[in-house]
């Protein structure tokens, strides 16, 4: 049994927060995701014509997010929230990474709805997840750098499991030892706002569409939904 939870702090911290979760098992990452290539054409397409630009920073969807930074000690512009980090390199050039189906698939999504996205390879997760405050001794490994080991600010929020933290400023950096390969069976994916208004109707909606692409691609879907009323679930 795995779950997720957000630690009571959090949600006293960011009350507006809710946190979607889309399990899939059974993933088949090897095989070709079409609609998720048409998704990241149509953006990058729109990108092209105009259609799409990225998030001024007076936007709510990212301003939220940078106040969310500094409310935990984090500068926003030398460590970006994903969604902004990953709206910047479209807007400058007009392309996404290919890197794997289900990685392409909540990055188009995160683009396409302005919200930060990610997820954890459930085989590589210890333990439960938390998402809380870093504390001293908090260990984290960089994607792509496996040799790295970092240790995570104390107070700066994270994703963490028994064996050390998963990501590093919420959504900033993602752990090399929880990355989704195409070689992964089962996943969690995130979407997340901690804006007041609109911010949870576009996470569903961004929900919506995510377990859309992945769904032909897996034998099994559940989605949850984590808010400070209901902190925890159970993920599998």
């Amino acid at each position: 049994m795995t779950e997720l939870r957000v630690a009571a702090e959090v949600c006293e911290a960011f009350p507006a927060l809710a946190v979607a979760a889309v399990v899939a098992e059974g993933v088949r990452g090897q095989d070709p995701w079409p609609e998720t290539e048409r998704l990241l054409s149509d953006v990058e397409s729109s990108a092209a014509d105009g259609g799409w630009t990225a998030p001024a920073e007076s936007d709510p969807s990212l301003a939220s997010w940078h106040a969310a930074y500094r409310a935990f000690g984090t500068n926003p512009r030398r460590f970006r929230p994903s969604m902004d980090a990953l709206a910047r390199r479209l807007g400058k050039t007009g392309r996404l990474p290919r890197i794997s189906p289900a990685v392409d698939a909540y990055n188009a999504v995160s683009v396409t709805h302005a919200v930060p996205a990610g997820a954890f390879d459930l085989g590589a997760v210890r333990g439960d997840i938390a998402l809380r405050f870093a504390v001293p001794g908090d260990a984290f490994v960089p994607l792509g750098e496996p040799d790295t080991v970092e240790e995570a600010r104390r107070g700066e929020v994270v994703y963490a499991d028994a064996d050390g933290v998963l990501t590093r400023h919420w959504n900033h950096r993602d752990s090399d030892r929880t990355k989704v390969t195409p070689g992964s069976a089962d996943v969690v994916f995130l979407l997340e706002t901690v804006e007041p208004d609109a911010g949870r109707k576009v996470v569903e909606q961004a929900v919506d569409q995510l377990a859309g692409l992945i769904a032909p691609h897996a034998t099994r879907l559940t989605t949850h939904l984590l808010t400070p009323a209901s902190p925890a679930t159970r993920l599998r």
